[in-house]
């Protein structure tokens, strides 16, 4: 089932006008808060990426390091600090004191250098995971980094229950593998169909690496799970082995290909002892109970998709989103003529611990052929009773869907503007765009950083904005999902009751009933008692409208009943 709206002839996104910063803009029940281009290296024309978040301010990472915006006023954020340090492709994540980065090209210098490193081997190359000392964050020491064989495309950080001491990192290297000259242990092998049992190359695995909190600078590589081993041949290669030139359902070769020799993402939730790995060719589930060795659980794989690019839970760790990086990200692959299956959300459900495929949801609106566009990078709005996700489109905008309902996820909410070019793609729009604290906060590749609020609309009431945001996180890395828990409140009681109104099960006298008991609630605030006999007097209202059997209301009973403890 493919979730995709038909198109109205007024939709506002359709023939924006194009420009850099000037560009044509349409929204709808989210407002663009404020837009900070660029500076210096990363001015229009380097490669904005990753975001990860600690206290007031938001990392944003480039190709050429990152900068640290505060955020305390989304309205008007301040650059606080810019630092350069190049080697791609600069996804950054934050924990404690510490900020690490991911270096991927072989220009990355140990040192930070922009001059690059020239040569097959040359021992001041860095590839890998740079780390960082933040607790003066106006100040970034760098400490020893780890090395890894084919640099960090992407990194995922874990935490283990039972271990205070060290945080852990799944690193995934998609890009060439070093010559065992420069980096000690790396084997390079070719990709084949043929099972691979032999040897120990470095495709068809991912590292773990322990950083011990009280020593970073000792983080190594403690482990290299061979995750899509197949279990009856003992092949390392037991996935998707697509080789180049095969024949996407598009007519076009794939491209990416979808051969799972690592993983492109990982999303861990620790607390639910699961992570969702998109890898190339397949969407895995692992069990991270033991976060030194993962072990695969589950594996699915797509012919429409062309790269499982990255993957979210849902707060409840019951649903999973994997993306489709189809064309790389550099690719228009929006366009009227891609099917909806193609460069898109896959849903699935969590059953006993297998992937169940739910539906398909794609940008509902066509993007011209000047625009990349593809499903990308997202996180959880934390709307109390509802599952909703917050994804960046490149030059597609954003996106916000609700996928309560796994086979029928709905747009509620965009933000997009026209092409950077009108006479030629230009590589741009947002990379990353992620909900922290009470806003969006998104990064775009060519026009700088954005903050956005969401808007009161028929899909999101004032209740349930005012609910998301009153969850305040210390930090938020969108690849380490924690369990956000609702503190009772009057604006969480009231999301649910807005909720029931909406689907239509609380309405009429009931629903003025509810509301009136609410209000008064509310005005009894400060006696606890008598609040509990006006939330009692709203329970047994409910119960003589037949509205209590309503889950939604249910649940705004309870939220309320818990605000007088």
């Amino acid at each position: 089932m493919t979730a995709t709206a038909a198109v109205a002839d007024d939709d506002p996104r359709v023939d924006l006008p194009a420009g850099l910063f000037d560009a044509g803009m349409a929204a709808s029940g989210i407002d663009l808060l404020s837009s900070s281009p660029g500076t210096g290296v990363f001015a229009a024309g380097s490669i904005n990426s990753d975001l990860a978040f600690t206290g007031d301010y938001a990392i944003a990472g480039s190709y050429q390091g990152f900068q640290v915006f505060d955020v305390s006023d989304p309205v008007a954020p301040v650059l606080a600090k810019s630092f350069v340090c190049p080697g791609g492709q600069g996804d950054v994540s934050v924990y404690g004191d510490l900020l690490f980065m991911s270096v991927e090209q072989t220009s990355g210098r140990i040192d930070c250098g922009t001059q690059g490193a020239s040569g097959s081997v040359n021992p001041e190359r860095f590839r890998g995971v740079r780390i960082f000392d933040i607790s003066d964050i106006a100040n970034p020491v760098q400490l020893p980094g780890v090395q890894t064989c084919r640099g960090s495309h992407t990194h995922t950080l874990v935490t283990d229950p039972d271990d205070t001491e060290n945080v852990y990192i799944y690193n995934s290297g998609t890009s060439s593998v070093r010559s065992p000259l420069e980096l000690p242990g790396c084997q390079n092998a070719a990709l084949t169909t043929a099972p691979v049992t032999t040897g120990d190359p470095t495709q068809w695995r991912i590292d773990v690496i322990k950083v011990p909190l009280d020593a970073p600078e000792t983080a190594a590589v403690v482990s290299q799970p061979r995750i899509f081993t197949n279990p009856d041949t003992g092949a390392y290669n037991g996935l998707q082995n697509t080789l180049g030139g095969q024949i996407h359902p598009s007519g076009t070769v794939y491209s990416p290909t979808p051969n799972t020799n690592t993983c492109h993402d990982i999303t861990a939730y620790p607390e639910i002892g699961l992570a969702a790995g998109a890898c190339q060719g397949n969407g895995i589930l692992l069990d991270i109970s033991d976060p030194v060795n993962p072990v695969r659980v589950d594996a699915v794989a797509d012919p429409n998709f062309s790269y499982w690019h990255s993957a979210t839970f849902n707060n409840d760790g019951t649903k999973v989103i994997f993306t489709d990086e189809w064309g790389g990200g550099s690719s228009p692959r929006c366009r009227s003529t891609d099917a909806p299956e193609w460069g898109a959300n896959a849903l699935f459900d969590i059953v006993d611990g297998k992937l169940q495929f739910a539906s398909y949801y794609k940008l509902p609106v066509p993007q011209t052929v000047q625009e990349n566009c593809v499903a990308h990078n997202g996180s959880i709005v934390p709307v109390p009773g509802r599952d909703i996700m917050v994804q960046a489109w490149y030059q597609g905008g954003v996106s916000i869907i609700d996928f309560t309902d796994t086979a029928n996820p709905t747009e509620i909410a965009y933000l997009d503007r026209g092409p950077i070019s009108a006479a030629s793609l230009s590589l741009g729009g947002y990379w990353s765009t992620y909900w922290y604290n009470g806003s969006v906060v998104g990064n775009e590749i060519a026009r700088g950083f954005d903050t956005m609020g969401l808007a009161v609309s028929e899909q999101m009431s004032a209740n349930e904005i005012e609910a998301a945001g009153e969850v305040q996180l210390g930090q938020f890395n969108a690849q380490m999902q924690t369990a956000i828990v609702h503190e009772p409140s009057f604006a969480v009681a009231r999301s649910y009751i807005d909720q029931a109104e909406r689907d239509g099960s609380l309405s009429g006298k009931a629903l003025t009933e509810v509301r009136k008991h609410v209000d008064k609630a509310e005005q009894l605030a400060d006696g606890a008692a008598a609040g509990r006999a006006v939330v009692a007097q709203l329970d047994n209202a409910v119960r003589k409208s037949g509205a209590a059997v309503d889950s939604n209301v249910v649940q705004g009973l309870t939220a309320l009943s818990a605000t007088f403890g």
